[in-house]
């Protein structure tokens, strides 16, 4: 394999002239749509069209900065705003009605954390993907091999590193679940790993209605054998 085919199989793989010519032609499209007139609202429709690898509708407000753009995928109605950066190495898959504040990063590249092997020059890429109805606050961080649900909201400055569970309330840093729906969390489970689970809610309910029927029988059965022993007298 090539070190493009490796890339693309979210192989290790190093940046070499097969990589930089892709990257090269990214770099001209984007230095047309960010010095372009601002005010060619249609120019820069057009610009965005030709940048990214699948989009219908799609507007972003330059400064943009990508690797590639031919790795980036939106659906319907999505929105940039200002000085957006998404470093598409794997694919980056965005649904419709998705909202970006400023200064939003959405990282796919990853290195080695062993600085020999760093120093190697090999780096790596973890797709990241991003539902419905999804709104990333300023300044917000979606780190390599995130996934995020739908109708999802990621406050300002949060930095993402798990999945997203559809209908969440994410923030801080590290990222965290503080609402699901309209449901608040409490402190204590505002990790990600313990976040509710509607089955697991189902299964807990299902075990205290057992226990609450269990509980039930023991108290006939001590009342029945109560009255056995009264009728033996």
């Amino acid at each position: 394999m090539n070190h493009v085919e490796r890339r693309d199989a979210q192989m290790a793989y190093i940046s070499d002239e097969s990589i930089f010519e892709e990257q090269a032609v990214c770099r001209k499209k984007l230095q047309k749509l960010n010095f372009m007139d601002r005010s060619d609202f249609d120019g820069l429709g057009e610009a965005v069209k030709d940048l990214l690898g699948k989009s219908e509708g799609a507007f972003i407000n330059p400064p943009f900065y990508c690797d590639y753009g031919s790795h980036i995928e939106v659906g319907r109605n999505f929105f940039a705003n200002y000085n957006c950066m998404i470093l598409d190495v794997a694919k980056v898959k965005i649904g419709d009605n998705c909202q970006m504040a400023p200064n939003v990063a959405i990282y796919t590249a990853g290195h080695p954390v062993h600085p020999v092997t760093r120093n190697s020059a090999y780096e790596y890429g973890r797709e990241v993907t991003i539902g419905d109805n999804v709104w990333l606050g300023g300044n917000t961080v979606i780190c390599p091999g995130v996934h995020i649900g739908d109708n999802v909201v990621i406050g300002a400055g949060s930095v993402v590193l798990s999945e997203v569970p559809p209908g969440s309330t994410v923030v801080g840093v590290p990222g965290r679940v503080v609402k699901r729906g309209s449901k608040a969390l409490p402190q204590e489970t505002m990790n990600q790993t313990d976040l509710p689970d509607p089955v697991k809610e189902d299964i807990a309910g299902l075990q205290r209605v057992n226990a609450e029927m269990a509980n039930r029988i023991l108290e006939l059965e001590n009342r029945l054998q109560a009255l056995e022993k009264e009728k033996a007298r």
